[in-house]
């Protein structure tokens, strides 16, 4: 498991300093991006959490995975790597 973590189903009322308090309960945040809209710059409901150590995002998915906060259920497990883009859509 790496340090980086996804997380689904996150409400637009959640901001990035929220949702770092949340996670910092399992342990140490390094960083949190919540994934916005480039036009409307309202939150898609998924980012990432990058955790201190591979034991911390364990901790943090076994907390946080199926729990509710600011009223949605959220999914949190590990982030895949990203997928190179074919620019010509």
């Amino acid at each position: 498991m790496t340090n980086k973590l996804f997380v689904g189903g996150i409400s637009y009322d959640t901001t990035e300093d929220s949702l770092k308090e949340a996670f910092s309960k399992a342990g140490t945040v390094i960083s949190v991006n919540i994934i916005t809209d480039k036009f409307t710059n309202r939150s898609k409901g998924f980012g990432f959490v990058e955790m201190g150590s591979e034991d911390e995002a364990k901790a943090a998915v076994e907390m946080w995975d199926g729990q509710e906060l600011d009223g949605r259920k959220l999914t949190v497990n590990e982030a895949r790597p990203q997928q190179p883009r074919d620019n010509n859509r």
